[in-house]
C-alpha cells in the first residue's frame, strides 16, 4: 500500500495537469498500469504465473501499456501519457523514474536470462526512446526522445541520438567565460578556447 500511495503522489508532483485525486484515479492510464503491475508482480513472485499474466494482459488492453509481471519496479514510478510503453520481464527500475509514451525497455533477441535493462534512480526516459539489452543506466540520467540506447550509460548525463551518445554537463568553470578570466584588452585566452572547441567540433563531424 505504501508503494501505491507514493505512485499516486508522484503523479501530482510530476504532472502539472493533475487537478484532483479523483481525476488521477480515474483518468490516468499510466497510474492504472503501475497499480495493476504491483498486483501482478506480487503474484509472479509467488509463482502464480498464469494469473499474473492475465492481469498484465487485461491491463495492457485497457491502458495500451505493456509491463511484464516479472519486471522489478521501484518506488514513485511515473508514466506520463503512456500509450505504447513496453517493459520486459527482466527489467529492473529504481526509484523516482519517469517514462513517456512509446518508450521501450526491451531485449535485443540475442540474450538469455537477464536480457533487459537495469535503470537507476531518478532517471527520465523520453518519448519513443528504446533502451535495449542487459545494459545499465546510471542514476539521474536523462534519455532524450527517440534515442536508441544499446550500451551502458553513466550517471548524471543526458543521452540523445541513434545510437545514443552521452552529453556531459558543462560546469561554469569549464565555460569560455569561466576559463578566460582575461581583461578586455587581452583576448588571447578566449581565442585559444574557441579554437580548441572548433577543433573538437570538426573531429566529431569527421
Amino acid at each position: 500500500m505504501k508503494y501505491i500511495s507514493e505512485d499516486i503522489k508522484a503523479v501530482f508532483e510530476r504532472d502539472p495537469a493533475a487537478k484532483s485525486i479523483w481525476e488521477v484515479l480515474l483518468c490516468y492510464p499510466g497510474l492504472h498500469a503501475i497499480l495493476n503491475h504491483r498486483l501482478a508482480h506480487f503474484l509472479y513472485k509467488h509463482k502464480i504465473f498464469l494469473l499474473s499474466r492475465i492481469i498484465s494482459q487485461i491491463s495492457r488492453f485497457f491502458t495500451g501499456i505493456e509491463i511484464h509481471p516479472g519486471a522489478v519496479i521501484g518506488r514513485r514510478f511515473f508514466i506520463d501519457h503512456g500509450m505504447g510503453i513496453v517493459i520486459g520481464e527482466t527489467t529492473e527500475i529504481g526509484d523516482d523514474v519517469t517514462m513517456y509514451q512509446g518508450a521501450t525497455l526491451g531485449g535485443t533477441g540475442k540474450d538469455k536470462g537477464k536480457r533487459h535493462p537495469t535503470v537507476g534512480n531518478n532517471v527520465t526516459i523520453g518519448a519513443g526512446a528504446k533502451v535495449l539489452g542487459p545494459i545499465t543506466i546510471g542514476d539521474n540520467t536523462k534519455i532524450g526522445a527517440g534515442a536508441v540506447v544499446l550500451k551502458n550509460l553513466s550517471s548524471n548525463i543526458t543521452a540523445v541520438g541513434i545510437p545514443a551518445q552521452e552529453t556531459k554537463r558543462i560546469s561554469v568553470s569549464n565555460t569560455i567565460l569561466g576559463k578566460a578570466q582575461c581583461s578586455q584588452g587581452d583576448t588571447s585566452e578566449v581565442e585559444k578556447i574557441v579554437t580548441d572547441i572548433q577543433g573538437k567540433v570538426m573531429q566529431r563531424l569527421n
